[in-house]
């Protein structure tokens, strides 16, 4: 039987956690493009800076993923939501990405947003991918060798959208 996943927003309590979990999945090298070996206070003042909004996916009173929502870009393109999601690599498989993704689409709503859009999926990414499109999200751009993915070398990243229903 599956955990229950609660998805609340992160406290200052949660950073040594998110930390565990940034750290991780960073140094695989093959979705984000922060540098494998950043160091921990650049990444959570990025992670958890005032200007996103951060929340945490727990099962069993461990966070086990985690994800943030901000604007895509500031001034006129404030409009359109912005976000980042990772999980814990050893707690793939338990519905946390799904779940995290759920929660914030309802989220960027509430929050007033009237669209989501990722800049950067990497395209041999076919896991978060396919979730995106089963949540309606569609494949807008390809932007050739724009990441440097740790194994592969430079790979196409796609640019996904979703309009929000109001």
């Amino acid at each position: 039987m599956k955990s229950s996943v609660q998805i609340r927003k992160a406290r200052s309590s949660d950073f040594d956690s998110i930390w565990v979990i940034i750290k991780e999945v960073i140094a695989l090298g093959d979705t984000y493009v922060f540098a494998p070996d950043s160091d921990r206070t650049s990444m959570l003042d990025y992670w958890c800076g005032s200007d996103k909004h951060t929340y945490v996916a727990v099962i069993e009173n461990e966070v086990v993923g985690t994800f943030i929502i901000k604007d895509n870009f500031p001034g006129l393109g404030s409009h359109v939501a912005n976000a980042s999601y990772m999980t814990l690599p050893g707690a793939f498989g338990k519905g946390i990405g799904r779940s995290m993704a759920e929660f914030s689409l309802t989220e960027v709503k509430r929050l007033g947003y009237l669209a989501m859009q990722f800049n950067i999926v990497v395209k041999s990414n076919e896991r978060a991918i396919r979730l995106w499109q089963k949540l309606g999200f569609e494949i807008k751009g390809e932007i050739p060798e724009a990441f440097n993915h740790l194994e592969k070398g430079y790979t196409d990243v796609y640019i996904m959208w979703r309009k929000l229903k109001r």
